[in-house]
């Protein structure tokens, strides 16, 4: 116990108004953030990501919302368990944390691989849960129709991938890979914010990052083919997709096929913007994401076509 308390104190420090909080699941213990008050939220981080990702949404979120920020199980501060870390049973562990604090409907966001856990997660609620999913939240969201890691993931799962993938890591652990790799998130590097690249190697004292990493890369295209017949049930859900105009990871070409699966949607677009909009542009990320959870359930401008967000003018992105 001494030892955890020693690398949880490595953490950055939580945003301001909330607290650090644990839960045991599943036979480990996951650490959260929490903030706010009101209708539930659930942050869904990225991978290679964890709670740290929501600084700056946190404290703009918490005078509408009860937010909760996870670190997934195998990420951020909390346990590195070995069990299965597949797009569904990361889902179903989201579910079994909601009920875990009582909550019977909450409004769910995802970012990149948990866009994909968080769509996953909405599905079941419709079709084998008594919770309810009333809000879906997608940034930059893995699914089936951006070309970007299908290849490589895929090849991450083969013997070969995995040898190099672990040779990486060696690399990753003692030179600068992986800031590069972090780095070229960004549409615009200046605007990376200060103590980011530190936040998100914070966790690195614990052992286990990355092989909690190859465990999910290893089911990435049968997630794929999952959610993908997944992705019909999820049509009643109002839904904001929001996306960087120039995000290298999850191309904004996909959002036009996805956003066919969500009749009752809202799309935003940030120009110049790549797969960390709530880093590279908070201020303009914050402003959209509130608008869209105070309208209360439906979608402003159903099946409108997706939109380009800009301070200065609004217009069709396509």
């Amino acid at each position: 116990m001494e030892i955890r308390r020693t690398l949880a104190g490595a953490a950055p420090a939580v945003p301001e108004g909330a607290e650090e909080c644990w839960m045991e699941l599943d036979g480990a213990r996951m650490r959260y953030l929490r903030a706010g008050a009101g209708q539930a939220l659930i942050l869904l981080h990225g991978l290679m990501g964890y709670s740290f990702s929501w600084r700056f949404a946190m404290p703009a979120l918490a005078p509408y919302a009860t937010v909760y920020a996870l670190d997934m199980l195998g990420a951020g501060f909390s346990d590195r368990p070995q069990i299965d870390h597949s797009m569904r049973a990361t889902a179903l562990r989201v579910l079994k944390f909601a009920e875990n604090l009582g909550l019977t409907s909450f409004d769910l966001l995802g970012t990149s691989r948990g866009g994909a856990v968080a769509m996953c997660a909405a599905a079941e609620c419709l079709s084998a849960s008594s919770l309810r999913v009333q809000r879906l939240v997608l940034v930059c969201p893995v699914n089936p129709y951006s070309s970007h890691g299908k290849l490589l993931a895929p090849f991450f799962g083969t013997p070969a991938g995995v040898a190099l993938f672990r040779a990486g890591i060696r690399i990753s652990r003692t030179s600068l890979l992986f800031p590069y790799f972090h780095a070229r998130l960004y549409a615009d590097r200046s605007r990376i914010p200060p103590g980011t690249l530190e936040g998100y190697t914070a966790p690195l004292k614990i052992p286990g990052l990355f092989e909690h990493a190859l465990s999910i890369v290893r089911t990435w295209t049968s997630d794929l083919r999952e959610l993908e017949a997944l992705l019909p049930k999820l049509a009643p859900i109002p839904t904001l997709l929001m996306w960087g105009s120039k995000d290298p990871a999850v191309y904004v070409s996909s959002l036009k096929p996805l956003a066919k699966f969500f009749p009752n949607s809202e799309t935003v677009v940030f120009p110049g913007v790549g797969h960390l909009p709530y880093e590279e542009c908070p201020k303009e990320f914050n402003e959209a994401l509130i608008k869209f959870l105070r309208q209360g359930s439906g979608a402003r401008d159903q099946g409108s076509g997706p939109v380009i967000y800009d301070q200065r003018a609004q217009q069709s992105a396509f």
